[in-house]
């Protein structure tokens, strides 16, 4: 039998490789930006084009690199960071494979412009699929430039994949957002088709945050830090007032390198137990310092995931920092009691003694008589007697009175009298003697139990009213006949660029639905909403829409309108556990059997199950 394995051609095993480390054009967005890190450049340009699909370009005042270094940063494994395998473990760089310009330059056009300080000229180099086409020496500034054209030009396949500009744009700046966000000395600009989207001076953590996230965040911060032999944390917090539905906001950072981590998350979410609504995540930017020796972070191709020696260490001086934090700047609840200011004893009256009251009694008082006869002895209660007690009997009270009106035609049957509402019982009566004689009635706050001719229905409140609200509002903005309501006072809510991204995206779809907004600086002013909105559920409508839309943006317009309805239906349905009147659980039930599709909810979940007479006979067999 004829020998079948045999070794790959480079450029199909650079293909292969590239295909591990670039993913998308934000893949090439990280990679640049942190080899200009490792450059040590103080000012760092991002130009991008198309999101990336037909430039991204990274320009910096770094080292530079000779010809010699320019030819070899292009092949694989070769690299100025390590020299051993221990080396792996005292990583300060970025970077240290060797993998990331090669694998680019084999599914795209690369051209390095590069210049060392000491040179009065620089090199040019060009390639194209992983050969280099052209070399120069050309007069540069100092340090490295490095433009990706046409990413993906001899993989069609992969270039398909590719999502809208909006989705990639927002995932360039995701990856930009985590690299800035860890160098905050570092100067940094971004341009998108010729539009400057960022340009953050250098500053401290807080700076850098407020400049990315906006303005606004600068009032959310809580500041946290803690200094053990272990472990340095040093960073900030949110306050839980300002929690959000989405992860926009999660950035963990060890040794100035942005990971993902769900246990360290899981205990920063401790930390806020308690002090957390349902559903919603907590925002912070935690910079963790460890020895390089105690962490792995070759343990996956994007270097997002660190392997740490001891986790369980690193997770209790997390939460005791956070928590800590929190109670310190007053915003977790701790055992202290609020003191009344105005219980204090006043300032003159320090240091004097209490002055007991005297009573009296006057023995001769009749409130009988017309002129009470008022005792010599008692003077406090003759002056009162004299000055009060000197009004005319109660019988001319009514002297000016016309009785004439109540004739004795008229009785008192004929009034009507005000009924008498009970607004509160001190007991509250139980479900079943209330509803025993309805039509329907309601099961541990959860379902709706209604009959039918052949048995009795079951309906989960909650999905049955997502199901009647989201075909309300599809038909809504499907047919253009929704209705607003204009707001007493503009409702502004606070975005960051990728929140604006998202919602311009979907600004149309949202005016269809009955929203009245304009962007303005760093805020959504929002001056009209549907008519059945209230003010109260706007903030929580737009952030379970960018929720929602966080991770992936549907490209075709009928998608992101159906995201769009069912993001409003899970954000008004009713919740279980709410209480419903038997008008509103009848009117749930109509509402429900009139829809189209009443058996399933949006999400593709049951409504509603039925039990026959049948089925309930067999359980009593």
């Amino acid at each position: 039998m004829a020998d079948v394995i045999q070794l790959l051609p480079d450029h199909v095993a650079n293909q292969i490789a590239a295909g591990e480390v670039v993913q998308r054009p934000a893949s090439v967005v990280k990679e640049l930006l942190e080899n200009a890190i490792d450059a040590r450049a103080t000012e760092i340009k991002l130009v991008v084009k198309d999101a990336g699909k037909t430039l991204v370009q990274v320009i910096d005042n770094g080292v530079g690199m000779s010809v010699t270094d320019a030819r070899l940063s292009f092949e694989r494994h070769a690299t100025s960071k390590i020299r051993s395998a221990e080396d792996l473990f005292q990583l300060h760089t970025k970077g240290f494979r060797g993998e990331a310009l090669a694998s680019i330059a084999a599914i795209a056009h690369v051209e390095m412009n590069t210049c060392q300080e000491e040179d009065e000229v620089g090199t040019l180099l060009r390639v194209e699929g992983g050969k280099v086409t052209n070399e120069e020496v050309v007069v540069t500034p100092k340090g490295t430039s490095i433009a990706v054209k046409n990413l993906f030009f001899n993989i069609p396949a992969r270039r398909n994949f590719l999502k809208s500009d909006t989705v990639e744009l927002r995932h360039i700046l995701d990856e930009f957002h985590r690299v800035v966000l860890a160098h905050p000395s570092i100067h940094f600009m971004m341009y998108n088709n010729g539009n400057e989207i960022f340009n953050l001076p250098a500053g401290n953590y807080r700076q850098r945050i407020v400049h990315v996230m906006g303005g606004k965040t600068n009032e959310k911060l809580v500041p946290v830090e803690e200094t053990t032999e272990v472990l340095k944390i040093t960073g900030f917090v949110i306050k839980p007032e300002y929690a959000k539905k989405s992860k926009s906001e999660q950035f963990f950072f060890v040794n100035n390198r942005f990971i993902k981590s769900g246990y360290l998350h899981h205990a920063v979410m401790a930390s806020y137990e308690g002090i957390l609504k349902d559903q919603m995540q907590p925002g912070y930017f935690l910079y963790l310092d460890v020895n390089p020796a105690s962490i792995d972070i070759n343990i996956h191709p994007t270097k997002t995931e660190i392997k740490f020696d001891d986790e369980h260490t690193l997770y209790a001086l997390l939460k005791s920092a956070v928590k800590h934090s929190l109670g310190q700047f007053n915003v977790a609840p701790i055992l202290d009691f609020d003191r009344d200011p105005s219980l204090d004893t006043p300032y003159t009256m320090q240091g004097q003694r209490a002055s007991y009251p005297t009573i009296e009694v006057d023995a001769n008082f009749n409130p009988f008589e017309d002129e009470p006869k008022v005792s010599s002895g008692s003077k406090g209660s003759s002056n009162y007697m004299k000055n009060h007690l000197k009004s005319p009997s109660w019988e001319s009270l009514y002297t000016d009175v016309d009785t004439s009106d109540f004739s004795s035609q008229q009785s008192f049957s004929s009034l009507e009298m005000e009924p008498e509402e009970v607004i509160g019982s001190l007991f509250e009566s139980s479900d079943e003697s209330v509803q025993q004689n309805t039509q329907s009635y309601q099961l541990n706050k959860k379902y709706i139990v209604t009959h039918i001719k052949s048995g009795m229905v079951i309906i989960d409140q909650q999905r049955a009213h997502q199901r009647v609200l989201y075909e309300h509002y599809l038909q809504l903005i499907t047919g253009g006949h929704a209705a607003s309501q204009q707001l007493l006072f503009p409702l502004d809510i606070a975005y960051t660029v990728n929140e604006r991204a998202i919602l311009e995206v979907l600004q149309e779809r949202l005016v269809a639905s009955g929203f009245i907004l304009e962007f303005m600086d760093e805020v959504l002013r929002i001056t009209g909403v549907p008519l059945e909105v209230t003010e109260r559920e706007v903030y929580m409508i737009i952030q379970q829409l960018i929720s929602d839309f966080e991770n992936d943006l549907p490209e075709s317009g009928y998608s992101q309108t159906d995201m769009l309805v069912k993001s409003m239906a899970k954000s008004l349905a009713i919740k279980t556990g709410q209480q419903l009147t038997n008008d509103e659980q009848e009117g749930l039930v109509h509402k429900l059997f009139a829809c189209e599709e009443p058996t399933m909810s949006p999400f593709q979940k049951t409504t509603f199950i039925q039990l026959t007479i049948a089925d309930i006979d067999k359980k009593f067999n």
